[in-house]
C-alpha cells in the first residue's frame, strides 16, 4: 500500500518562495510515532496528517522534532490540495478538526481564508536574559502569549539584518520567537520573523500562527482591523490579516511544488 504525499508552497503564489509544507493524505489516522518519523524524514518546517472524520478532515501537524498545536502554512497547503485534487468541491467549506479546536478554510479567488483563534501577547517586564542577548537588538516591546515570544524591534532595516544566535536562543523556554517592526512602505502595515529553534527550525519562512498574535498587535497599535504583512525571510511570504474579536482570519495563496507516495 503506498500513501500519497505532497509538497506545497503557501503563502505565495510562486514555486520555491512562501513556506514549503508536506501534506500527507490518510484514509485513517495513524499512530503518532510513525507521523513523527514520516515529519522527520521529510525535514520540512512542518507535516500535516490527513484523515477523513466527521463533515471535515483530522488535521495534525509536525515539524522534525515535536508535534505542534497550531500551523497556518501547513492548514493553509492541506486546503488547497483538498481543493486541487477535487476531494471538496471550490465552493465548500473545509473544517479541520484539530488540538486548537476546529478550523475552517474557504476559497476567494485565487487566495485561501482560513479562520483561527486570536492569540494576542500580554506584555510582560521580566524576560530571559537570553532572549534579547541572542537577537542583540534594543526591543521596544516585549510580550507573550501561550506558544511564542514577540518582540518589537525599531524599523524594518533593522529586522532584516538581525543574525540570532541561535545556539543561546534555543535556551529560551518556549516555542518560538516573533520578531516585528512596522513597515516603511505602504504596500504593507507590518513586517517579521519568525524563529523556532527549540523546535528544530532555526527560522521558519512564513508562518500563519504567529499571525494569529501579530493581528491583534498590530491592530491595537495601528488601529486597523484589516492588515497585510510580509514575513522578511529569505524565501518571504504575505499575509492579510483580518482581526475580528477573539478571531484572526489569514489569507495566503499557494502553490504545489511536487507530490510522492510512502511506501507503507
Amino acid at each position: 500500500m503506498t500513501i500519497p504525499i505532497y509538497v506545497v508552497d503557501a503563502f505565495t503564489n510562486e514555486r520555491f518562495s512562501g513556506n514549503p509544507a508536506a501534506v500527507c493524505l490518510l484514509s485513517a489516522p495513524m499512530p503518532e510515532e510513525w507521523m513523527q518519523k514520516v515529519a522527520a524524514e521529510m525535514n520540512l518546517s512542518e507535516t500535516a496528517f490527513l484523515s477523513p472524520y466527521k463533515n471535515g478532515y483530522l488535521l495534525r501537524w509536525f515539524t522534525p522534532n515535536a508535534e505542534v498545536d497550531l500551523c497556518g502554512h501547513a492548514t493553509l497547503a492541506s486546503a488547497h490540495i483538498l481543493w486541487e485534487l477535487g476531494k471538496v468541491d471550490p465552493d465548500e467549506m473545509i473544517s479541520f478538526y484539530t488540538k486548537s479546536g476546529t478550523l475552517t478554510t474557504r476559497k476567494d479567488g485565487e487566495w485561501i481564508q482560513m479562520d483561527f483563534p486570536s492569540e494576542p501577547p500580554a506584555p510582560i517586564a521580566a524576560y530571559p536574559d537570553e532572549l534579547v542577548e541572542a537577537l542583540g537588538v534594543e526591543p521596544l516591546f516585549v510580550g507573550r502569549n501561550r506558544f511564542d515570544y514577540l518582540i518589537e524591534i525599531e524599523s524594518e532595516q533593522q529586522l532584516r539584518e538581525l543574525r540570532p544566535n541561535f545556539t543561546l536562543l534555543q535556551q529560551v523556554k518556549t516555542r518560538g520567537v516573533i520578531v516585528t517592526s512596522r513597515s516603511s512602505t505602504e504596500k504593507f502595515d507590518f513586517f517579521s520573523r519568525c524563529f523556532f529553534p527549540a523546535i528544530g527550525i532555526p527560522e521558519d519562512p512564513v508562518t500563519g500562527s504567529a499571525h494569529c498574535c501579530l493581528g491583534p498587535y498590530w491592530k491595537t497599535k495601528l488601529g486597523k482591523s484589516l492588515l497585510i504583512a510580509y514575513q522578511a525571510s529569505k524565501r518571504g511570504g504575505v499575509v492579510k490579516v483580518k482581526v475580528n474579536h477573539d478571531r484572526v482570519g489569514l489569507s495566503g495563496q499557494a502553490v504545489a511544488v511536487w507530490k510522492g507516495e510512502l511506501v507503507d
